[in-house]
């Protein structure tokens, strides 16, 4: 009948994992070249003397710091031998150009830094007088320092901070806080109160310890989740559930008992200095309070669309925790990107910093010397920036293909006993042999989307405050759609990097396939993956959800911090991203355990010569969901024995409709709390969003996947 297998096909056993070939070669040639421009960038840089400016420093005359220096023409004080003199000092290190992000101060090379704090021009005589450096410019003695008239403009703004030497870089940085406040404010310009920037980072230096201990906590949650999930996998998804539910609810109710408590408390008590600090503790716990209310409403209406999904999670979670046992180096995977990533960023900052001093010596307008690049190369920091992107993605993409090939590997196996002895190094030693041109072709897609989209970032954010109402609607509806691009080819690479490990198919005929995979199951994909991805989200939830709740119980007993703003975020982020990193190896299992069933149920049919290869508890809820179907007379006899879609098309479509809902009313709801005056132009946004890019790609998975249903016979 309809739907039946091809007979010529289905005297073919379809056998993945059997052909290998090298994959996208030009595109690994490209990469290489590539990357041989990124070490010609570190190798100018340095050739040209920028490796010891950076490291050794230099003075405001050119002169390089702990060695002899040659003459620069036209220029005063060069050419000075500074061997003994191996510390960079600035007359006034807290006067900062917020504009070009650089201390607006002279450099000198000094024998060592002022430890203690000089508060006169005697104890900066004194200082070089007992320790042999001079602290003003080359052309004052220290026996003029309190007699000439130029000392006020030659030597160090008064008082002079105590500082110490930056291990390794030879500068002297002042140890007092208030200039640390006053560097990140060049960092983070949006802050105009001084004064609130300074109370945050003093709370943050003054809760170090804690920061750190929480730090820690996130750490060993996630490392005990990763081991419930790997061993209770059966009752995960409601022990999540219900942890969740109780944590917000607990965390929502902590937070508004905190707000009681610290509003109705005495403030005649209070000194004045502590007074400001108290009512920024309260309002910062009032949209605490605020925010964890409407996060928790939000989840529960998440929860409540999802809740008739919850079996086919439960599967799913079954089959990927079989793989976790048999794959334990998997939950490593994090720890070897994130090492790679690491050294790749130390490198790529170093080069940054050489090439922020390379080039030759000009004057510039106070007649002090500045090292800039002229002709074609000023223009590899745009090749720099470009390297860091793309190198990024190569090395997630690389932590995807391996993760993908070690799964593909455990589902195409029949008799689990015949695995190899360490297939994530066996996916590895695949990878470098046959696949790096696929790789590097996925994440430079990736690029070509992420670099329009930081572009606009920097233009809206350069632009904040100049711009009109329509101007920013337009910016960021554009920022919005490349994100959600961006998402989509992140999804789609995943999975074509799938199709790679099996088939062993470049990057256009994997990614072409998997997503006709997706599109004719895309009712799976919303009831499996989707749910199985908001599963591990409640996990990731939680854990921030912990770790944040014991950040604020040692913060309330804490009396000598500032405010919690800063350090609550920081350990929040930490938290997260530890949770993230952990979870998203189980997300990705995941996702390649739903492609590889997928591509089994489309090739194979269960006769014999083309038996299923998937796990057997995933077989046995392909039944269930057959009779729970057929018994509620959605399917008849002639049927019963095809294997349809996980969910009915009325009930996805109804579904769907009630996500449409909540997604808008979720949408109008933050508009109306946080907008204000531009609530109208929000509203607009978001309607045309929910119009032009919800609603069209929701219903035109589900068009294709009715128009090109999967149809496979189940012995």
């Amino acid at each position: 009948g309809s739907g039946s297998a091809d007979p010529q096909s289905s005297k073919r056993e379809w056998k993945p994992l059997e052909d290998r070939s090298c994959t996208d070669i030009p595109w690994l040639l490209l990469f290489i070249l590539f990357c041989i421009g990124m070490g010609f960038i570190c190798g100018f840089s340095v050739a040209t003397g920028a490796a010891a400016r950076l490291v050794s420093g230099y003075d405001s005359y050119g002169n390089i710091c702990g060695q002899k220096n040659a003459k620069l023409e036209g220029i005063p004080y060069s050419g000075m031998d500074h061997t003994q003199r191996k510390y960079v000092f600035f007359l006034d290190p807290c006067n900062l150009d917020l504009i070009n992000r650089k201390i607006k101060s002279v450099a000198l090379c000094v024998a060592a830094c002022p430890r203690q704090e000089l508060k006169t021009l005697s104890d900066v005589q004194k200082f070089a007088e007992t320790n042999g450096s001079a602290l003003c410019s080359y052309n004052l003695k220290p026996s003029e320092y309190t007699t000439s008239s130029k000392s006020s403009v030659l030597c160090p703004k008064l008082p002079v901070p105590a500082s110490a030497p930056i291990p390794f870089f030879h500068r002297c940085a002042p140890v007092n806080i208030s200039c640390y406040a006053k560097f990140a404010e060049a960092l983070i310009t949006f802050v105009s109160d001084n004064s609130v920037l300074h109370r945050l980072i003093s709370g943050v230096m003054t809760s170090k310890e804690i920061i750190l201990g929480l730090c820690l906590l996130s750490l060993v949650l996630s490392m005990i989740l990763m081991v419930i999930i790997r061993y209770i996998s059966r009752v995960l998804v409601w022990i999540l559930t219900i942890l969740v539910i109780l944590g917000s609810l607990g965390g929502t109710g902590v937070l508004w008992w905190l707000y009681a408590k610290q509003k109705r408390s005495p403030k005649e008590t209070v000194i004045p200095e502590q007074l400001q600090i108290a009512e920024d503790n309260l309002r910062a716990l009032l949209i605490y309070a605020i925010s964890a209310t409407v996060f928790t409403v939000i989840l529960f209406l998440i929860m409540l669309v999802m809740r008739k999904r919850v079996a086919l999670t439960i599967a799913l979670f079954h089959v990927a925790g079989k793989v976790f046992i048999h794959l334990p180096l998997l939950v490593f995977q994090p720890f070897w990107t994130f090492f790679a990533l690491v050294l790749f960023w130390a490198y790529w900052i170093m080069t940054l910093l050489f090439l922020g001093t390379t080039g030759s010596a000009v004057q510039n307008e106070q007649g002090f010397v500045e090292f800039r690049i002229s002709g074609p190369l000023q223009y590899m920091w745009w090749y720099h920036v470009v390297g860091l992107i793309w190198i990024s993605e190569f090395i997630l993409a690389c932590q995807q293909m391996t993760v993908a090939g070690a799964v593909v590997t455990y589902y195409f196996t029949r008799d689990k006993r015949n695995l190899p002895f360490t297939p994530i190094l066996a996916s590895v030693n695949r990878l470098i042999r046959y696949h790096l041109g696929t790789v590097a072709k996925g994440s430079f897609i990736i690029t070509l989307v992420k670099i329009p989209r930081m572009i606009l970032m920097y233009i809206h954010s350069q632009l904040k405050g100049k711009e009109n109402a329509c101007a920013r609607c337009i910016l960021k509806s554009c920022i919005c759609c490349l994100w959600c691009l961006e998402k989509c080819l992140n999804y789609l690479n995943q999975n074509a990097y799938t199709a790679t490990a099996i088939n062993s198919t470049n990057f256009c005929t994997s990614a072409k396939d998997a997503f006709v995979i997706l599109v004719e199951n895309a009712l799976r994909v919303a009831a499996i993956n989707t749910v199985g991805d908001f599963m591990l989200f409640l996990g990731k939830v939680l854990i921030v959800c912990s770790t944040g709740l014991a950040g604020i119980m040692l913060l309330n007993y804490q009396q000598d911090y500032t405010v919690w703003v800063l350090p609550l975020i920081i350990v929040c982020l930490f938290a997260f991203l530890v949770a993230h990193c952990f979870l998203s190896i189980y997300e990705m299992v995941v996702d390649v355990l739903f492609l590889c069933f997928a591509i089994d149920t489309k090739y194979n049919d269960g006769s014999p010569g083309r038996e299923f290869y998937m796990d057997k508890v995933l077989m046995e809820f392909v039944e269930n969901s057959r009779k729970a179907m057929k018994e509620a007379g959605k399917g008849g006899v002639a049927d019963a024995r095809e294997l349809k879609p996980m969910v009915g098309g009325d009930e996805e479509a109804a579904a769907l409709r009630e996500f449409h809902f909540h997604f808008f009313s979720i949408s109008v709801f933050t508009d109306c709390t946080s907008s204000g005056e531009a609530f109208v132009i929000c509203i607009t946004q978001d309607v045309l969003l929910f119009l032009f890019v919800c609603l069209p790609i929701t219903w035109m998975a589900e068009f294709l996947s009715q128009l090109r249903p999967l149809s496979v016979k189940v012995s």
